[in-house]
């Protein structure tokens, strides 16, 4: 749980291929001893090419979020979005974590996400929750997304693969988890 003198909610930023889920991936490793819950996102690759997205909770569960192969009506670029599949695995798990977790792990809010308006409901939730939030957030303009940054509670972190070893410890420091 996180001191008065900390920021309770942090926004990770960065391009893509920056290293923001690597980064989500890092914290959740140093996190033993904490009950963290939420989701992270990783690519699919088939003979070497990214096909699509999977959403993974932090207790193992696992979704398809975006494949080329879908055919739903919801696309980014060439990926088609299955909503109602993120739906059933990530909104439970969002709402699950913002009322009995000491941490709440979002993976990503982007334009995919964003298709979903009980996603953003959760996301809203969670934010309001009394429980911190580790996000990673799209750094292009969008209305809901934009919402969340401007919040007064939150604090944003440029991500670079560089800066990604000192930001983890950052991170815990900062929601007052080190040496807890």
């Amino acid at each position: 749980m996180k001191s008065s003198d900390t920021v309770k909610n942090i926004l990770l930023e960065g391009r893509p291929g920056s290293g923001k889920t690597t980064l989500v991936k890092k914290l959740i490793e140093r996190l033993s001893g904490h009950d963290a819950g939420g989701f992270y996102t990783e690519e699919i690759r088939e003979s070497g090419e990214r096909t699509g997205f999977r959403i993974r909770t932090l207790d193992g569960r696992d979704a398809v979020l975006a494949h080329v192969d879908f055919s739903f009506a919801e696309r980014v670029g060439k990926y088609s979005v299955d909503v109602r599949a993120f739906e059933a695995l990530a909104v439970p798990v969002l709402k699950q974590a913002a009322l009995e977790r000491d941490l709440v792990i979002i993976d990503e809010i982007g334009r995919m996400e964003l298709f979903s308006d009980s996603f953003k409901t959760a996301v809203r939730a969670c934010f309001f929750s009394d429980v911190p939030v580790v996000a990673t957030i799209m750094s292009r303009a969008h209305p809901f997304a934009d919402g969340i940054k401007m919040r007064r509670d939150v604090k944003r972190m440029q991500v670079t693969k560089e800066e990604q070893g000192f930001l983890v410890v950052e991170i815990l420091e900062e929601l007052g988890f080190v040496g807890k």
